[in-house]
């Protein structure tokens, strides 16, 4: 019996699954969730970022990553409502204060990360 790591391809119950296709998407999938990351991890990073800029995005991800929260998640729509307060921030701190030198930092970066 050949194992997973040495078949391109393995079928159960009549499905067919590629394994060199689910590793590309996984590794794209990678890329776009790493990207906005990374950009903003190179904002933070940048001497030229206004100092209120930098605590704000480090506040948000500290919130967003941290498992407590103002309004549980458990509860429906109410309990992501403060994680979309904290997103919405931090998404327009990066509007207003991500260059282009800083997103082209991040990709070289994702490049390096994710060949």
């Amino acid at each position: 019996m050949a194992s997973a790591s040495s078949r391109a391809d393995s079928k159960t119950d009549d499905v067919t699954v590629d394994a060199g296709l689910l590793h590309n998407l996984l590794k794209r999938s990678g890329r776009l969730l790493a990207r906005p990351a990374l950009e903003a991890m190179e904002m933070v990073l940048e001497p030229s970022t206004p100092h209120q800029a930098r605590v704000t995005v480090l506040a948000a991800l500290t919130y967003l990553l941290v498992p407590i929260d103002l309004i549980p998640d458990l509860l429906p729509v109410a309990g992501f409502s403060d994680d979309l307060v904290a997103l919405t921030a931090l998404l327009g701190l990066c509007r207003n204060h991500i260059t282009p030198e800083i997103r082209q930092r991040a990709q070289r970066r994702l490049e390096r990360w994710f060949p």
